[in-house]
């Protein structure tokens, strides 16, 4: 049977912390590890996860909780330090104000494995986009597509970064690239997906909503920085070309949403 490990990356997030450590505590799946990964916050948020680990000791949870508390690098610096303390079968990032739709969500995604003996390189899902009460907002689209490889994300990033679970192995051997600021994720996803394709393994579609996202993530906060280094990062994977011609496509889609809208 196959295990996940949560990792929850913080700092000063005790506004947002809480729902997160509700949502992966209320997980039914019993085969959990959730890897709490602290930049030495200054707010209350050590005492929110000093709180969580003593509240979880006292249930009957098989669920597993592993905390750090140190200087980092950032956020992505972080991620890595998550990813080598990983030992679950996948792994997947959960941060403060993620959470997942609903109790059961990992037993869906475990489900979705049954008892295949190649497991995927991703399994992977939907995402609903959520306000700062947790409210649904509305889906995250574009919708992840069945037949995901690691040249689809040439058409933008696909696939949430919550809504990514990885294989761990592979995740191991391809730490975030911390050159990124903003999109170390979509680079990260991609080099997953060719490690899989690499080892021969596939990636399957969950084919339900898998994580819940807060809206306005470090991307969208800075958001000239972030394309920029998203335009690099499809140029170092996919060549100047397509690149081109993909980040015209974007502008134009973009025209015509407004354009929708104001119809």
């Amino acid at each position: 049977m196959i295990s996940f490990s949560v990792i929850t990356c913080t700092y000063n997030a005790a506004a947002e912390l809480p729902r997160t450590l509700k949502s992966v505590a209320e997980q039914t799946y019993p085969h959990v590890e959730h890897l709490l990964i602290d930049g030495l916050s200054a707010d209350a948020t050590p005492a929110l996860i000093q709180q969580y680990v003593a509240e979880m000791a006292q249930t009957e949870s098989l669920h597993t909780i592993k905390v750090t508390s140190e200087r980092d690098a950032g956020l992505y610096d972080a991620m890595n330090k998550g990813i080598a303390m990983a030992t679950g079968t996948y792994l997947v990032f959960i941060n403060a104000g993620d959470v997942f739709p609903s109790p059961s969500t990992l037993e869906t995604v475990a489900c979705a494995v049954g008892e295949a003996e190649t497991l995927p390189a991703v399994l992977y899902g939907d995402t609903d986009i959520v306000d700062a009460e947790g409210r649904f907002l509305r889906h995250r689209r574009p919708v992840p597509r069945q037949g995901l490889s690691w040249r689809s994300f040439s058409r933008g990033m696909l696939v949430c970064h919550q809504a990514f679970y990885a294989l761990t192995s592979l995740a191991q051997q391809t730490p975030y690239n911390l050159h990124y600021r903003f999109s170390a994720d979509v680079d990260w996803c991609i080099r997953v997906m060719k490690a899989g394709k690499a080892a021969g393994l596939p990636l399957k579609n969950v084919q339900a909503v898998v994580a819940n996202y807060l809206d306005g993530g470090m991307t969208v906060k800075n958001h000239r920085a972030s394309l920029k280094e998203r335009f690099a990062v499809m140029r170092s994977h996919y060549g100047l070309p397509l690149t081109l011609v993909m980040h015209a496509w974007f502008v134009l889609r973009a025209v015509g949403h407004k354009l929708n809208k104001g119809a």
